[in-house]
């Protein structure tokens, strides 16, 4: 793993614009980036065309470390119903994290309010992957509907993700609990 002295300027960025947009929101300034990162406004402007561009780009960068952290392995054995609990399970114990914030790809979307704004757009192309996962599976299990059952699981995610990431509810016993029963009652198999 490389450390943050042997990054390049791009890497420190890219880092660095993960890290705080997440902290404190997308509206972070471009002086506080570069300081983080290291990097100067100038070269920040050589590798990214603009601030929007780097935002895009940091989101790209961490979709397979969000997927990763949320779906279980292709192929790995378990049950349809199985695996889409894997995710709310995951979900309920990131949760608990002091750093947790919620769904980055949800905040995005939620504090740049632009549909056209590079990073809304890679966001939204994440946010729907996994609804595209949770239709796939949902179909797998025997789903009475799987494409409504997708936009409820969805709803559920992005439910608990901002109440967790607010401090406003603890997931613990209260996610998993309401998952199984929309699995349930689209008579998912198991």
């Amino acid at each position: 793993m490389a450390t943050a002295t042997n990054l390049t300027s791009r890497e420190r960025l890219l880092e660095a614009a993960a890290t705080l947009t997440y902290r404190d929101g997308v509206g972070i300034g471009i002086q506080a980036l570069c300081k983080a990162a290291g990097v100067s406004k100038r070269s920040m402007y050589e590798l990214f065309d603009s601030k929007d561009d780097l935002l895009a780009a940091s989101l790209e960068e961490r979709a397979a470390d969000f997927v990763a952290g949320l779906q279980p392995p292709a192929g790995d054995g378990r049950s349809p119903r199985e695996r889409i609990l894997h995710v709310f399970q995951q979900v309920e114990s990131q949760a608990g994290a002091p750093e947790f914030h919620g769904c980055r790809y949800l905040a995005v979307q939620i504090e740049l309010k632009d549909h056209n704004h590079p990073a809304s757009q890679v966001a939204r192309r994440i946010k729907a992957n996994l609804t595209a996962f949770f239709r796939a599976e949902a179909a797998q299990g025997g789903a009475n509907d799987p494409d409504l059952l997708a936009r409820q699981l969805s709803l559920v995610f992005d439910g608990a993700n901002a109440r967790a990431g607010i401090r406003a509810d603890n997931l613990t016993g209260l996610i998993t609990p309401t998952v199984a029963t929309l699995l349930e009652a689209a008579e998912m198999r198991q």
